[in-house]
């Protein structure tokens, strides 16, 4: 019985000592690694009193087919790499003709070769895919905006995947730039 214990204990503290391991000293290496090819990005807008920020991870595309291929059409994807990128407002607004209330929301599209559903999701998450299957970490039940945006073809190529803001007649535009797709989501105060 004193051997069993002595063996369960080893093992036990072997898969103890792994997993922290991994914890702090694994994980942050990779981490580092892929900020190193996707950069981190904190872009903040204001218009009057206004204000919209939004933080995401910037892929390359490398040579790389992005949209079809790399990012498939009509799967969910996490609207850049790394992290779920993130959108924030101060001020209620109105998105495809629903209502988003000022906060915090994680941002997720699903592109689509003629149309794309761009997400405004309410709960955060730490990583923008699942380990276990490189899924979307996103949950559907807390959605709060779908907006569904037609994107236009630009006659240059975008390299990294940009979230920019500008002013637009009825609002500002929220525009999601990679290759040569733009998505310009318009965003109207409520």
């Amino acid at each position: 019985m004193k051997k069993f214990r002595k063996v369960f204990f080893w093992i036990f503290g072997s898969l103890v000592g792994l997993m922290l391991l991994m914890m702090f000293v694994v994980w942050p290496i990779m981490k580092t690694n892929t900020k190193k090819i996707s950069p981190e990005q904190n872009i903040t807008y204001t218009q009057g009193d206004l204000e919209l920020h939004t933080f995401y991870s910037s892929p390359g595309k490398k040579g790389r087919v992005i949209f079809g291929d790399l990012v498939p059409y009509n799967e969910v994807w996490r609207t850049g790499a790394n992290e779920a990128s993130t959108f924030t407002t101060n001020k209620d607004l109105i998105i495809d003709g629903k209502e988003l209330p000022k906060g915090t929301y994680t941002l997720w599209t699903i592109p689509g070769e003629s149309t794309w559903q761009v997400i405004f999701n309410s709960e955060m998450y730490g990583w923008g895919v699942k380990f276990t299957d490189q899924t979307a970490s996103r949950d559907p039940n807390y959605d709060v905006v779908v907006a569904t945006i037609s994107p236009s073809k630009s006659l240059t190529v975008t390299e990294n995947f940009t979230i920019s803001f500008s002013e637009a007649e009825e609002g500002s535009l929220m525009i999601l730039a990679w290759d040569t797709i733009v998505v310009p989501v318009l965003l109207q105060e409520k």
